[in-house]
């Protein structure tokens, strides 16, 4: 009786394991990082970082005003370098890979 346990639990076990090696193999799609090379634009030098204090509010605004529109283009620089290093990862996620996040 004893041996007829062993030997039913011993054929459980090989249809176990025989059960584990019958899973297909799948190949994984996995993105592998990689450095962006795109040359990062140089900040311009600010007109307001160059004003004397107590300059009169004229010269101020001015000033101001120019370091909008600077700032403004040195953040579209920077935007299309981010886009450059941005779009292989976009790809990727098109085709269905996953991204690390």
């Amino acid at each position: 009786m004893m041996l007829c346990a062993r030997q039913w639990a011993a054929m459980g076990l090989c249809a176990v394991l025989a059960g584990c090696g019958v899973a297909p193999l799948q190949p994984v799609k996995t993105p592998i990082p990689v450095e962006c090379r795109v040359q990062r634009p140089t900040r311009p030098a600010m007109p307001t970082d160059t004003l004397a204090p107590g300059v009169d509010l004229d010269r101020f605004s001015a000033a101001a005003m120019a370091e909008i529109e600077l700032r403004e283009g040195y953040e579209r620089e920077l935007n299309a370098a981010l886009e450059l290093c941005v779009a292989p990862l976009a790809e990727a996620q098109k085709a269905g890979a996953k991204t690390w996040r």
